[in-house]
């Protein structure tokens, strides 16, 4: 408990970053998976930034990459948007997401927090880290 009586638990969270070019490096923050395994909880939202995408790379294909960031989105939520990951629970699915990959989206590291509202604390870190 908090020194305010509101019960707070653990939550991991991970942004995920657009790197348009892999070879140069250059990224920037377009969403932010969270987990919270005390709540079986795990979202993403993203919000993509076009005009730094294309500043970036002007040959980027952006609507490849408001796919993948929408899969991850798919992901978080399960059923038939999860694809294989479908079938697994919150924690599984989140750490699939923030594995290291080589792709244009790609996850930053894993960060820890407490929060009474995983809901809203996904919400503040978008506005916080991506927007």
């Amino acid at each position: 408990m908090s020194d305010r009586g509101v019960e707070r638990d653990v939550f991991e969270y991970a942004l995920l970053r657009v790197v348009p070019r892999v070879e140069r490096g250059e990224c920037f923050n377009a969403g932010v998976v969270v987990y919270c395994r005390a709540k079986s909880y795990v979202a993403a939202r993203t919000h993509l930034d076009e005009a730094k995408l294309r500043a970036l790379d002007p040959q980027a294909d952006v609507t490849g990459v408001k796919a993948a960031l929408h899969a991850v989105e798919g992901v978080c939520k399960g059923g038939q948007d999860a694809g294989q990951a479908a079938r697994d629970d919150a924690g599984r699915r989140f750490r699939w997401l923030i594995a290291p990959r080589s792709t244009v989206v790609q996850p930053g590291p894993v960060h820890t927090g407490l929060t009474a509202d995983p809901e809203a604390e996904v919400e503040r870190l978008l506005d916080v880290l991506v927007r």
